[in-house]
């Protein structure tokens, strides 16, 4: 079993663009949907994941906050282009960048799409107390906002957001 300790924060501005040294596009579905995960009738979300030329079968657990048991399969991208077909809600496109700060990889996402104009940074840590530095761009922390979640953004996208929503 695998254990994810992340943290998640709204990107401020572009300052981030200079020090990304990778950009990896990516598309992504949920087999299963937000509303089975709110009624508890499932627990784990189950992901389809391409990301450049590699593809990935994800199930995450559903807790709020940073740290929840994750398992992640290589699956060959034909597959995932056939999966993709069969998920629920809107697919997830995005461009994971890269960037070193403080001595740890963030990841900050750029969303296309239905999602574009949104744009979070994740950092994942060794222990939940663990501390970092936290980047001038990285704004506030969403972590435990479960609307930022992607599976919640491919039911309700980041286009459809109220303005209260947004703020």
């Amino acid at each position: 079993m695998g254990i994810e300790i992340e943290r998640k924060f709204l990107v401020t501005n572009d300052d981030w663009r200079v020090a990304a040294h990778q950009v990896i596009p990516m598309a992504q579905g949920y087999i299963n949907d937000i509303a089975a995960m709110d009624s508890g009738a499932q627990k784990a979300s189950v992901r389809v994941r391409i990301q450049g030329d590699a593809a990935y079968l994800n199930i995450k657990s559903r807790e709020l906050g940073h740290t929840r048991q994750e398992f992640d399969y290589p699956i060959p991208v034909d597959e995932a282009r056939q999966l993709l077909a069969l998920c629920v809600g809107g697919l997830v496109d995005k461009r994971r960048h890269l960037v070193n700060h403080g001595g740890l990889l963030w990841e900050v996402d750029e969303f296309l799409g239905d999602n574009a104009g949104l744009v979070v940074a994740e950092v994942e840590l060794q222990s939940a107390d663990q501390l970092f530095d936290k980047p001038g761009w990285a704004g506030a922390e969403v972590t435990d906002a479960p609307r930022y979640y992607n599976l919640a953004l491919a039911s309700h996208p980041y286009s459809q957001w109220r303005a209260d929503e947004r703020a």
